[in-house]
């Protein structure tokens, strides 16, 4: 299975592809798509394209978005929520299934606890994925979505196989 983790941002958008045969996960390729424009509208097309070439490039079988927490500021969430409606919608279009997950969520599948650092993510993905050339704290949060994805479908693999087992 090639998973599609993504961090979704209006100036950074991080993503990552993984791949999963069993419980061995193996890197395939992460980045940082950076919105190019001066207004909203050109902004969010120009990462539509980029994250549209990402799907395009590494064909993957699924997708997980991260949800975006509410700040302060009640206009740059609302515009970081325009930039996750792009993550969502891209591999839709392509007609993945597209999972979400909260921070804390990610944060306690990867490192173990809800709250970790950043640094912690990134050392964790490291772990994860020996020898992975990160593109940057972005990329490394997407391959860390992309990681707790993985980790839950597995596990509703494995409860479905279950109740199958205890109902036949």
């Amino acid at each position: 299975m090639r998973v599609l983790g993504i961090d979704p941002g209006l100036r950074n958008m991080g993503w990552g592809v993984i791949d999963v045969t069993g419980v061995r996960v193996t890197h395939v390729a992460n980045g940082v798509c950076h919105s190019v424009g001066d207004d909203l509208a050109r902004r969010l097309c120009s990462l539509h394209a980029q994250l549209t070439d990402v799907v395009a490039r590494y064909a993957p079988d699924t997708a997980a978005v991260e949800h975006t927490f509410v700040n302060k500021d009640a206009a740059g969430t609302l515009k970081l929520g325009q930039a996750r409606g792009v993550a969502l919608l891209v591999p839709a279009q392509a007609g993945l299934e597209v999972g979400e997950y909260a921070p804390n969520a990610v944060k306690k599948t990867v490192v173990g606890v809800g709250h970790a650092a950043k640094q912690q993510i990134d050392h964790m993905v490291r772990l994860h994925l020996p020898g992975v050339v990160i593109a940057g704290p972005d990329a490394a949060d997407a391959l860390a979505v992309a990681i707790c994805h993985s980790h839950h479908v597995q596990s509703a693999g494995r409860l479905q196989a279950a109740l199958a087992r205890a109902t036949a």
